[in-house]
């Protein structure tokens, strides 16, 4: 018998109705703009598709030349309901989503589960958007694929980062990692805070402060794991709230940032 995690968030975040959904979220990667990019990794924003779903596209547009090799989804995210010690994967089978459901990885899940600080608690997962929102985009854009979801709580980057290193693979492996910048800062001191924390990303500079990043562990993991492997940030999109759909007087700020393998990088 299957254990199949239902959508927590659809009719909130984004569409319920399959149609609907699949609409939007195709509007959104047809507008957005063409990078020619080859990504190994993502950081995407993770709030409702109003606000943020523009911004995200942006990523996720950068994967159509090489969606058809992608079969594995390492994505990782901040916990917001639960708290979590270290990070934690899911018990169930599935996630479930308006377009369908997504199968966990279990041989990744295995994997993952070796390491000290990962925990297994479908509490933390049932709720959480942070994940979730990601989903309809790589449906989208990959079809069928294989889901490692893990929620990343009190951790360090080292620890995600060997998360990250175990489960690294080739080509067929993507990794996302979900976050906001920063959150109701005014419109003019978001947008200054949030160059700050791009930059620092584009610079391989971690811990990435969660004041300044939800998913700044996550993130400074990613950097740690990026700065090894010879990979190279690209910011794709970098805007706020107030950009979108929000009020100019407390904003919450969104990045998409794409990293590629360098070709001159010496293993």
């Amino acid at each position: 018998m299957q254990h199949i995690r239902p959508a927590a968030v659809a009719g909130m975040f984004y569409p319920e109705n399959p149609q609907a959904l699949h609409q939007e979220v195709q509007a959104y990667l047809d507008d957005a703009k063409h990078w020619d990019l080859k990504p190994k990794a993502l950081i995407v924003p993770h709030a409702g598709y109003i606000y943020s779903g523009e911004i995200a596209a942006a990523a996720y547009a950068t994967l159509q030349s090489i969606a058809h090799k992608i079969s594995r989804v390492i994505l990782l995210g901040p916990a917001h309901r639960v708290a979590v010690r270290g990070m934690a994967l899911p018990s169930s089978d599935a996630f479930a989503t308006p377009l369908g459901s997504v199968m966990i990885d279990a041989e990744a899940a295995q994997i993952a589960s070796r390491l000290p600080h990962v925990v297994i608690s479908e509490a933390a997962h049932a709720m959480e958007h942070s994940l979730e929102v990601q989903l309809p985009f790589l449906q989208s854009v990959l079809g069928k694929f294989k889901l490692l979801p893990v929620l990343v709580g009190n951790a360090t980057p080292d620890e995600v980062a060997s998360l990250l290193e175990c489960l690294w693979g080739g080509e067929e492996t993507l990794i996302v990692i979900s976050s906001d910048l920063s959150h109701y800062l005014p419109y003019q001191a978001a947008k200054t805070t949030d160059e700050k924390t791009v930059q620092s990303i584009l610079n391989f500079e971690q811990p990435i402060s969660h004041e300044r990043a939800c998913g700044g562990t996550p993130i400074s993991g990613l950097i740690v794991a990026a700065r090894k492997h010879g990979l190279n940030p690209h910011l794709l999109d970098l805007r706020n709230s107030g950009d979108t759909a929000g009020s100019r007087d407390r904003v919450v700020g969104y990045a998409s940032l794409a990293y590629t393998e360098d070709r001159h990088h010496v293993h």
